[in-house]
């Protein structure tokens, strides 16, 4: 399958997670539905490495791609824990849009820190991305 089957499945997975996470979070502390949702992701995605066969790959698993994986679980979690707060005290409608700037914050990282090109139609394209996004804030 493409590249781009597997974008649209995590952006169709994405918001199934706002709506099934506003829900979950009711009554419940931001930080204790967030271990929740934690432990299913690294149940799940354990399963998946055993199912594929994948585990013998950690053998090699050191150094540089270690510490970045780690890095990158860091701003997970961090994202997970405030994602969640966000969900409690705000409506989904309202909080899904703010987070989506990743989206934009995620090309001018991958243009500074990747190096990857940005073309007028992708910096005009991230630029509606905060513009919509911002546009949420007012209600």
């Amino acid at each position: 399958m493409p590249w781009w089957v597997f974008a649209f499945a995590s952006a169709t997975a994405a918001a199934a997670t706002a709506i099934l996470a506003k829900i979950g979070v009711e009554g419940l502390p931001s930080n204790l539905a967030t271990a929740v949702r934690t432990a299913v992701v690294l149940v799940f995605a354990w399963a998946i490495v055993f199912l594929r066969g994948e585990q013998h790959a950690l053998a090699g698993l050191r150094g540089r791609p270690l510490l970045f994986l780690a890095l990158s679980g860091v701003a997970t979690g961090l994202s997970w824990l405030a994602y969640f707060r966000a969900l409690q005290l705000a409506p989904a409608s309202r909080v899904a849009p703010i987070d989506k700037l990743s989206l934009a914050l995620t090309i001018a990282l991958a243009a500074a820190v990747l190096g990857e090109s940005v073309s007028w139609k992708v910096a005009l394209g991230a630029g509606l991305m905060v513009i919509g996004s911002l546009l949420t804030l007012a209600g």
